[in-house]
Formats: C-alpha cells, sequence, structure tokens
C-alpha cells in the first residue's frame, strides 16, 4: 500500500477532483460575467492531467530517492529507539527522502504493529515526519517550470542508459521532478484564464474566512490523501495571483489535517499501540491548527516580514508560512510528548490479551514492502524471533533426559512440555513459510543489487533455522520416549556432561537471537569461536563417555546409544549455529559492533527462566 492509493481508486479521485476542487460553484462563476465563457472542461481536463503528473513525477522521485538513500534507513531505524529528540530528526530526515509524511507515518505505524519500536518512541518521528514534508513545500515553491522538460529528458536518459543501480536511481529522481514541476506548469496553464474571472478571484478571497478554508483544505487534501498535492495546488495558484497568504495560510492548516486520514486508515485493524500512533498525529494536527486558526492575520504578517526578507513573492510566502507552522509544531509539542502518550493510552487503554498459541507473524508488514531497505529490516527482526522460538525449544528438550518429573510448558503451564515443543514446532514451520513468501513478495520491488544479495542470504538463514529445528524435532525429541523405556539413568558424570554441553549449545542461539537484533558484528564471530571450542568440548566428553563405558559401568552400558545419539544432536545444532553466524558474517545484514551479554556460568538449566512479564514466544 502506498500513500498514492490507500483507500479510493486514483482514477476515482480524479474524477471527484473538478467539481470538488475548493468547492467552487461553477454556475456562479459563469453568471454574469462580461468576459468569453470559460471552457471548463478543458481547465479540468487539464487540471486533473498536471495533477495526475504532479503526483507520478512525486511518487518516481520518491523511489529513486528511497533507492539511493535506502541503506542509510537501517541506521535511520537504530536512531529512533535512543531519545524522543533524535526521534524528531529521523522522522524529519525519512521524510524528507520519502517525501510524503503520510507514508511516513504509515511506516511507522508499521514498526509500532511490528514491535520494532514503541509508541512513546514513534512520537518524534510523528513530529519531525511534519518537519521534514515541508521540504516539498519549499521546492515546489521555486518556479522551474521552464526546466521541467530538461529534467525529464536528462532523467529518461541516466534511466535508461545507466549501468549501475546508483546512476538509475539518481535518473528516477530527475525524472520525477521534472514530471512534478511539468504537472505544475500544466496546472497553472489550466488556471490562466481564471485570472480574468472576477467572480473566480471573489470566490478565492472568500477563502480567507478561516473556516471555510480550513474545510477546504482538509477535504481536498483528504481526497487526494497528499498534503504534499494539497500545498502544490495552493501555490501554483498563488504563482497565477488568483489567491493571497492569508487565503493560503487556511488552506495548508486545514491540508495537515486532511492528511491525518491516511494514518488513521493505516491503523485499522492494528495493534492498540499501532492505533495510538495514528491518534496521537490527530491529536497533534488538531490542536496545532486551532491554537493557530485564530491568529491568521499575525502570522501572515510575521511569515510576509520574514519572506520580504528576500523579496518573493506570494508563492514563497505560502511554502515559509507551511514550514513556520510545522517546525512551531515540532518543537512546541516536543516537551510534551509523555503527557500526549499517556493521553493516547487513556483514550484507547490496553485490552486484555487472552495468551494463546496460534502461530502468527509479529514483525512482517505489506506496508512497507515498498520501501525494501526497511523491509529486509523486518524480515531480519521475525528471523531473530525465530531464533528465540528455537532456542525455547532446545533448552526444553533437555529436561526429560536428565529428570523423571513431569514438567510443564515454562511460558504456557496448560501445555505439557512435551505439547510446547511440538507447539513451537508449529510456529517455526509456519513463521518459515510466512517469511519465505514475504521476502518472495518483496523481490516484486526494484531492488538494488546489494539488497537483491541479501534476501538470498535471509532465505539460507530461514533453511539453516529449519535444520535446527528439524534436529530438535526428528532427533531430540524422539529419544525422550527411547530414555523413557530404559530402567537406567545416566551417570551422574555423564549426566552433568550433558547439561554442560546442551547449555553451552544453546548459549549459541541466544547469541544468534541477540547478534540479528543489535546487528553486532562481534557477537556472530563469537559463535564461530566457540563452535570450534565445544567441537572439542564434544570429543572430550565422548572419550570420558568411552572410559566409563570400558570399566563397564551399568548405567554407561545401558543408555549408550541414547547419549552418543544425544550428543550427536547437540554437536549438529552447533554446526548450524556456526553456519548461521556466518552467513549472518558475510551477507552484509549486521552492523555496528556489540557485547556479548549471554549467560556462561554452570547454573543447571532452571536457573534462566523468563520472567513473568516476558513477551510470550
Amino acid at each position: 500500500m502506498t500513500f498514492f492509493a490507500v483507500s479510493l481508486p486514483m482514477l476515482l479521485r480524479f474524477l471527484l477532483i473538478p467539481s470538488l476542487i475548493f468547492f467552487i460553484p461553477l454556475s456562479a462563476l459563469a453568471a454574469g460575467s462580461e468576459q468569453p465563457p470559460l471552457s471548463w472542461i478543458m481547465m479540468s481536463v487539464g487540471l486533473v492531467g498536471g495533477l495526475a503528473f504532479f503526483l507520478y513525477g512525486m511518487e518516481k522521485m520518491s523511489s529513486g530517492l528511497k533507492q539511493s538513500a535506502g541503506d542509510q534507513m537501517r541506521s535511520v531505524l537504530a536512531a529512533l529507539t535512543r531519545n524522543t529528540f533524535i526521534g524528531l530528526i529521523a522522522g524529519a530526515f525519512v521524510t524528507m527522502v520519502i517525501q510524503s509524511s503520510s507514508a511516513t507515518m504509515v511506516m511507522v505505524i508499521s514498526f509500532v504493529q511490528s514491535q520494532l519500536m514503541t509508541f512513546t518512541q514513534s512520537l518524534g518521528v510523528v513530529l519531525g515526519a511534519n518537519i521534514g514534508t515541508t521540504i516539498t513545500a519549499q521546492m515546489v515553491a521555486f518556479k522551474l517550470t521552464d526546466l521541467a522538460l530538461i529534467m525529464v529528458s536528462i532523467g529518461f536518459g541516466m534511466r535508461m542508459f545507466g549501468k549501475s543501480q546508483k546512476i538509475q536511481s539518481i535518473g528516477d529522481i530527475l525524472l520525477g521532478f521534472g514530471m512534478l514541476f511539468y504537472g505544475m506548469k500544466l496546472m497553472g496553464d489550466a488556471m490562466t484564464p481564471l485570472r480574468t474571472s472576477q467572480e473566480f478571484i471573489d470566490v478565492m478571497k472568500g477563502l480567507e474566512t478561516p473556516f471555510l478554508g480550513l474545510m477546504v483544505g482538509m477535504i481536498f487534501t483528504a481526497l487526494v490523501q497528499s498534503s504534499s498535492a494539497s500545498i502544490g495546488v495552493v501555490i501554483v495558484i498563488s504563482q497565477q495571483g488568483l489567491i493571497t497568504l492569508e487565503a493560503g495560510i487556511p488552506l495548508i492548516l486545514g491540508a495537515n489535517i486532511g492528511t491525518c486520514i491516511t494514518a488513521v486508515l493505516a491503523a485499522i485493524g492494528r495493534t492498540r499501540e499501532a492505533k495510538r500512533v495514528a491518534l496521537s498525529y490527530v491529536i497533534i494536527e488538531v490542536i496545532g491548527v486551532f491554537l493557530f486558526l485564530f491568529w491568521i492575520e499575525p502570522f501572515a504578517q510575521v511569515v510576509r516580514h520574514l519572506t520580504d526578507m528576500g523579496g518573493a513573492g506570494v508563492a514563497r510566502q505560502i511554502a515559509n508560512a507551511h514550514t513556520v507552522f510545522n517546525v512551531s509544531l515540532g518543537f512546541m509539542f516536543l516537551p510534551f510528548v509523555g503527557l500526549i502518550a499517556r493521553l493516547c493510552t487513556f483514550i484507547l487503554p490496553d485490552k486484555k490479551v487472552v495468551k494463546g498459541v496460534v502461530p502468527a507473524t509479529w514483525h512482517l508488514d505489506d506496508a512497507v514492502l515498498s520501501t525494501p531497505a526497511l523491509a529486509i529490516e523486518l524480515v531480519r527482526a521475525e528471523i531473530a524471533r525465530m531464533a528465540k522460538i528455537l532456542y525455547r525449544m532446545h533448552r526444553a528438550a533437555i529436561y526429560p533426559f536428565v529428570s523423571s518429573k513431569p514438567r510443564h510448558d515454562v511460558i504456557y503451564p496448560h501445555l505439557t512440555l512435551l505439547e510446547g515443543i511440538e507447539m513451537r514446532e508449529h510456529k517455526i514451520d509456519y513463521l518459515e513459510k510466512q517469511t519465505r513468501n514475504y521476502i518472495l513478495k518483496l523481490h516484486r520491488n526494484e531492488l538494488t543489487a546489494e539488497q537483491a544479495a541479501e534476501t538470498m542470504y535471509l532465505i539460507s538463514l530461514l533453511d539453516a533455522l529449519e535444520g535446527i529445528g528439524d534436529t530438535i524435532t526428528k532427533m531430540l525429541v524422539p529419544l525422550i520416549s527411547k530414555k523413557q523405556k530404559l530402567k537406567q539413568d545416566f551417570s551422574n558424570e555423564g549426566k552433568r556432561e550433558l547439561i554442560i554441553y546442551h547449555r553451552k549449545v544453546g548459549h549459541q542461539l541466544q547469541r544468534l537471537q541477540e547478534a540479528m537484533t543489535t546487528m553486532a558484528h562481534s557477537l556472530a564471530r563469537k559463535v564461530i569461536t566457540r563452535k570450534n571450542r565445544y567441537a572439542e568440548l564434544d570429543a572430550e566428553y565422548r572419550q570420558a563417555h568411552l572410559q566409563r563405558l570400558f570399566s563397564e559401568r551399568q548405567e554407561s552400558l545401558e543408555t549408550h546409544s541414547v547419549h552418543v545419539e544425544l550428543m550427536d544432536a547437540i554437536k549438529i545444532i552447533n554446526m548450524h549455529t556456526a553456519e548461521i553466524a556466518d552467513l549472518l558474517l558475510s551477507s552484509g545484514l549486521l552492523g555496528s559492533k556489540g557485547e556479548d551479554s549471554s549467560p556462561e556460568g554452570e547454573e543447571p538449566p532452571q536457573a534462566t527462566e523468563h520472567s513473568s512479564n516476558a513477551k510470550h514466544t
């Protein structure tokens, strides 16, 4: 889903625009005019066609910017979790890259839904998105229509004949930029006859009534679902000399409220926290607009004074008014994000979630497929979750070998230990299938060579994780019943060795999950280093077992087959973890270095249970 087509087909919107644009009563304009009758059909065609070029050019430019700057989106995403001010800066940057605050909001809602970001962390991004979208209005205010076709020609040439992905992406940016300004030229040419229509000028002056202008801007923006397009139309009208700054300000204020519709639609059917993001966006915009709405004339005077320093006209004044409003809004609400978060939580309180065992993805979201760099992050997060589930399966599987007491699942006490392992096996199968399909859908978008290579590594990671799951369910679990049929337990030394070896390999799975979560090279390298160390430990323990076997100790003789097969299964898991770590290091999926925080003690398996507040997996 893109911000150009969230609910209504684009064609339907374009058919509605001619009759709804600023709600101008056509009969009133034509009545009593001494000028030659205006061709409303031709004007509507020119306006709709120009708006189509404008929107498509913006989409093309956004696509090129995302392709060229997509690799930086990961570091931006990591920055969002630091503090609210950093989130504001990151939100402004992301919006400048993708040229749409609506698209940024859809993305943020997806991140909160996917649990990559908390609701409180998202508020800074919400404020930053409003600031970032002002860049589009500033660019539009530059009257570069005469250069539009030159930019289209150069961009098309780079797109068609560029050999590298980077040159083609720059070509997309220029092509989209040129089409955007050519669309403005078409809209301006279509409205040129209105300069001589006194009735139209009177209608436009009527928009200086704040509430009327607010409603018109709000409804028009809700229809086209792009505040940049709405403000672009206002700037085109101002360039024709058909609107004043006092009439333009209510229109851009209305556009800021109208653009909330995209976030509201994107939040439908999402989690409570994701809905709060959309609610916070609406609250911030509505409160901010009504704080400015009653001070239109003083605000216009301030903007006019700032703009007149550069000798610019009404178009630049409107763009500056949009910038001043959104920047002021961002820094005005920044100290109160905690209060806004509490207000949204009060309006949309948490619901009691019934704990279940039904498989479901947490991170994958089709809404961000159009931004491959971010979609890859969601895949990585889902794969990290799979590693966590596998660790819990691995950890639970050792209990029947070292204790005869029946046990229940740690997270879901209504399940037996074996039922919990089986339930997680179904989860792994489901997540593997859904994640693989998500990657295939991602491939339908235009990817850079690096992104295409990363997706291939992600498929390999899925295969390796599935191998660990198969080892647990097809080798470890069947051994449980085989062990229970024996009347003899492992020797004390053998049991201790199995527990230590099993736990250390379990730490490998923990390191993998943390490496994929924190993108730390050091953790992945440690997995490979420990693989060799644990291989030596395996050989040492096997030698000790054989010595007990040759000394004809009864427990070792009767449990030999189960003991060796259990060691083999744990050894295979150790090998798979090293394979995954090697894939992570060679794939480019990991970023900054990190420290190992996984446990290495000799405590018994039950000593590392998760707290009751842990998320259920």
